[in-house]
């Protein structure tokens, strides 16, 4: 195990839903937002997604949870991390949501590829492209807030 995953929380974070409860309800409004028009079973596999590469443990807790009770197959969130090579498993607007959702939230070259955008584009109506869009970018939101103040995921 690296030093970093090793290491414990030795130094208090910020509470800042409490300090600054503004910011916590403008970050509802956008996700709010975001999920106008959209799946609910979709944007729950792009919060997931997003939040395995952004390795924020209290968003994976709450959005498998909720893939769960939304009725998002155990086999999908399986398989999630790996869903370029899960065949038909998932859809064609699941893929090209979760390829978007990866090159938003990685941003190699410092911009999303024009056939990862083309792909997506060809799937969804320009309103609903553009959900895919707000809800991977509010996720990323959340995941930098949250790993930033390391939010923990309830025990249960």
């Amino acid at each position: 195990m690296t030093q970093t995953l090793e290491s414990k929380n030795t130094v208090d974070r910020l509470k800042i839903y409490k300090t600054s409860p503004e910011l916590y309800d403008a970050m509802m409004a956008m996700s709010n937002a975001a999920a106008k028009d959209i799946d609910v079973e979709l944007g729950e596999l792009i919060k997931i997604r997003a939040s395995q590469i952004n390795h924020c443990a209290f968003c994976l807790d709450m959005h498998t949870r909720d893939a769960r009770k939304h009725g998002v197959s155990e086999q999908k969130l399986d398989v999630l991390a790996a869903w370029a090579e899960a065949g038909d498993l998932f859809t064609e607007q699941e893929r090209a949501a979760l390829a978007l959702t990866e090159a938003i939230t990685e941003l190699g070259d410092g911009h999303v590829p024009d056939d990862v955008y083309e792909r997506a584009a060809s799937v969804f109506t320009e309103r609903e492209l553009g959900q895919v869009i707000a809800m991977a970018v509010t996720i990323n939101a959340w995941n930098r807030i949250n790993v930033t103040i390391r939010l923990e995921p309830p025990r249960r």
